[in-house]
């Protein structure tokens, strides 16, 4: 008789794990100064994170009037990624109270992976550079599966490669793209307060809501104990 597998906590990362604004901001401010544009504030560049690099960057664009086609958006990502791989962690820390959430999961059992929008290889360098890799079984991006949330099939296939399953799953995010990835995928969904979300994440309507990170071990297992009975 095989033994069920850990639970599972899947986390977005920008957000939800990590506080990158500063360094992505910083990135998008200087594809935006080689287009002859004005830097964004940080609150402003806070808001267009969560979708992608070529999303933000567009959102960036959008916000300036500033016309562009494909191949110069395609060129802008390059220039945005080549940047942001040499600052990745520059001013980028986890969120305050992570690594005693964690920790506190993991005693009770529990396992962690990352299902992000960012490129594979990015999330896994600045969770490399901030020694958290070790944590996670899986760390999986916007190109692993060749799909992004909210499509169901990047969550289901994030859990399978982390060993998990989805009745032992919980999603952990901060936007639209993280609670609606868990509703198409069927799993239960705790919302962060602090994240980068243009629509308040309570609006949104997530099974739970954490305002710190310190609440996230009780909401985990309120929500796990409720999808048991």
């Amino acid at each position: 008789m095989t033994s069920s597998p850990s639970p599972l906590v899947v986390f977005d990362l920008d957000g939800t794990l990590v506080d990158t604004a500063p360094d992505l901001a910083a990135a998008l401010n200087f594809v935006l100064n080689r287009e002859g544009l004005p830097a964004l504030s940080l609150p402003t560049a806070r808001s267009m994170i969560g979708a992608g690099v070529r999303r933000m960057i567009e959102r960036g664009l959008e916000h300036e009037d500033h016309p562009a086609t494909v191949d110069d958006i395609t060129r802008m990502m390059g220039d945005f990624i080549d940047y942001y791989t040499a600052h990745i962690a520059d001013e980028s820390r986890p969120f305050d109270g992570l690594i005693e959430a964690l920790d506190d999961l993991a005693t009770r059992g529990y396992r962690f992976a990352v299902c992000t929008n960012k490129l594979e290889a990015l999330a896994k360098q600045l969770l490399d550079q901030l020694d958290l890799s070790p944590r996670f079984a899986a760390i999986c991006g916007g190109d692993t599966f060749g799909v992004s949330k909210p499509d169901p099939a990047i969550l289901l296939q994030t859990i399978a490669r982390a060993g998990g399953r989805p009745e032992t799953t919980i999603m952990v995010g901060d936007a639209g793209p993280d609670i609606g990835v868990a509703r198409r995928a069927s799993i239960p969904v705790i919302g962060v307060e602090f994240g980068y979300t243009e629509v308040p994440i309570a609006e949104l309507k997530p099974d739970r809501l954490v305002a710190h990170m310190r609440e996230l071990p009780e909401a985990v297992i309120a929500l796990r104990a409720s999808a048991l009975t």
